[in-house]
């Protein structure tokens, strides 16, 4: 995830922690004390020409300021307090100036405070600075007050509206973290389950006939191998996903990639293990979207890897992938025997759940349930042009 340009306030997860990163830190204190210098310090220069020793005095107070905001990210509560002692300083010896003006780097400090740390810190210190108010009407009346308190919460409520952004954002990436994690799941899920439904049974085909007829064992067992090396590439290339310096796919990963011009293997490692599949194919174009291409695989697998783990009897499987310009329709229907806990009621299954979620993520649709003249069907449409 890149790194969002900072904003004052805005902390990164190292940042929380008290270690701003250098640039944030410079960026920040050199917007700040051009605000500072442009507006106060030209104020008090403007104010107070001709005054001699005053001048001199608030000007250092300004550089007091400036230089208390290099700090500003780290230690806020500290350099807002600096901010408000040089600031009232300030007025004392220019009123001209203004309170607003004077406390100009408290309320930059404010603003920081208000937006890094909990409101537990924040609202105390916005308290501290509308206490000033009274001081303020006693000495500058009701006009300096007008415009100083409205200036304060302003400074306070454009933090809380940082960190309220900075929540929505940090929650929206542990959202896209959850998703990933269960997309992950559900991957590892298909190509485990299916291999393994195939490995088992192919390996009881073999023990059953392997004095009798060893050559057909030895088909059995080369079709284990196969399904097996078949399982490793897909996982391979899974997790070469997730590697930092993974950048686009060469032509080995698109050759593995799962997807529709993979059926046939699928079909095979069925047969394999005894379950006639016969596939129709029509109007399937190439150069799908990677999403929709491998929702559409990894459906036809799961129902064929539902077919041999749960469909009692099932000894032949009618696959069909067609397609119309805007939707691609699946349909896999076996013949087998259909227990109660596989009905679509029930949804129940994480093969089903997955499905579907694939399905619901894609803007398709997605049917399963025990077939009219018996065994089960599953059926789904997926949009051709979903924009991943």
């Amino acid at each position: 995830m890149s790194r969002e340009t900072a904003w004052p306030g805005e902390v990164s997860e190292g940042e929380a922690r008290g270690d701003p990163s250098a640039r944030t830190v410079r960026a920040l204190w050199g917007g700040s004390a051009v605000l500072v210098v442009g507006v106060l310090g030209t104020s008090v220069i403007a104010v107070g020409a001709g005054t001699g020793g005053h001048l001199a005095v608030a000007l250092v107070l300004v550089l007091v300021q400036v230089c208390a905001l290099r700090w500003v990210l780290r230690h806020p509560v500290a350099v807002l307090g600096t901010g408000v002692v040089t600031g009232v300083a300030v007025w004392a010896l220019f009123p001209a100036v203004t309170l607003t003006g004077a406390l100009l780097a408290a309320q930059v400090a404010l603003c920081v405070l208000s937006a890094a740390r909990p409101r537990r810190v924040s609202v105390p210190a916005l308290a501290g600075m509308c206490a000033l108010a009274p001081l303020a009407f006693v000495v500058g009346g009701p006009g300096v007050v007008s415009a100083f308190l409205p200036a304060v919460l302003l400074a306070w409520t454009a933090g809380q509206w940082r960190r309220a952004q900075r929540a929505r954002a940090a929650a929206e990436t542990r959202r896209a973290v959850a998703e990933e994690r269960a997309r992950i799941a559900r991957e590892v899920h298909d190509v485990v389950a299916h291999t393994l439904s195939v490995m088992v049974i192919q390996a009881g085909a073999a023990d059953d006939v392997f004095t009798a007829r060893p050559e057909q064992a030895r088909q059995s067992l080369r079709a284990i191998e196969s399904a097996g090396r078949s399982a490793l590439d897909e996982l391979r290339l899974l997790l070469r996903a997730f590697r930092p310096e993974a950048a686009d796919p060469d032509e080995e990963e698109r050759t593995l990639r799962p997807g529709l011009a993979r059926l046939d293997e699928l079909a095979e490692a069925v047969r394999a293990a005894g379950v006639t599949v016969r596939l129709d194919r029509a109007g399937v174009p190439d150069g799908l979207p990677a999403a929709v291409d491998l929702a559409a695989y990894r459906i036809v697998q799961e129902s064929l890897t539902n077919t041999l783990r749960h469909a009692g009897g099932a000894d032949e499987v009618r696959l069909t992938v067609t397609a119309d310009g805007e939707r691609i329709r699946i349909t896999v229907a076996d013949n087998g025997r259909t227990p109660s806990g596989r009905s679509a009621g029930a949804g129940a299954g994480r093969g089903l759940m997955g499905m579907r979620e694939r399905v619901r993520m894609l803007g398709g649709s997605l049917r399963a349930g025990p077939a009219p003249g018996g065994g089960f069907v599953v059926e789904a449409e997926l949009p051709t042009e979903y924009a991943s």
